[in-house]
């Protein structure tokens, strides 16, 4: 079985959303998620989901990225992805969420800010289901794009990991980053940890079919 996984795909961190968390390029990966989406049997959306109530929010990017000192929201943020906004939607081209196979919304409750897909903590105490039901699909091949490079990508692939012993898969050409420095640390560890970084999605069909 094989699953793609659209991780965090939304306007909130592309150019079309400035004022939120604008990754560059972020808005030109939906050729590479659907391209990936076509090789596996079953889709995955997951979304940043918050509330203009998050206790780790501030008001201007010069404050972002210092401590919180809260256990489940290590680090502040401008608001963004905020539940209703233009931000929290899905970048045009991808399916509706209910055409996908499963779904994930994470940081919902104002105190949490996870990064990846398959808790809702940052301790990874509390699943968000993912795991199990991939393990119940009986999954093979987990193949992983989205926003961004640097954060919700790399954790959940590093969370897929250690949850199972699929093979997980992430699509270079289906991703986009913030910083050069964090993209290539991020990659660094995704590696390390056992994920297979591929071209794009012509590269993904190729290694399966090896495989």
């Amino acid at each position: 079985m094989i699953v793609s996984i659209d991780v965090d795909a939304q306007k909130t961190f592309t150019p079309l959303c400035p004022k939120e968390l604008p990754v560059a390029e972020g808005d030109t990966i939906v050729e590479e998620l659907n391209a990936q989406a076509a090789l596996a049997d079953l889709r995955v959306m997951t979304k940043d989901a918050h509330s203009m109530s998050a206790k780790w929010l501030v008001d201007n990017t010069e404050d972002m990225l210092q401590p919180t000192g809260l256990p489940e929201a290590d680090l502040t943020w401008v608001a963004h992805a905020v539940v209703g906004s233009e931000g929290y939607e899905l970048l045009d081209g991808l399916p509706k969420a209910t055409e996908y196979d499963y779904c994930v919304w994470k940081g919902v409750d104002p105190e949490f800010h996870p990064y990846g897909a398959c808790f809702h903590d940052i301790g990874e105490k509390l699943s968000t289901g993912l795991l199990e039901w991939l393990h119940s699909k009986q999954t093979d091949f987990v193949l992983v794009g989205g926003l961004a490079t640097d954060y919700c990508v790399k954790t959940t692939v590093l969370q897929l990991l250690k949850g199972g012993d699929w093979k997980v898969i992430v699509n270079a050409a289906a991703c986009r980053g913030i910083a050069p420095e964090t993209i290539e640390t991020a990659w660094n560890e995704m590696m390390d940890a056992g994920a297979v970084v591929l071209e794009n999605a012509e590269a993904i069909d190729k290694y399966i079919k090896n495989q």
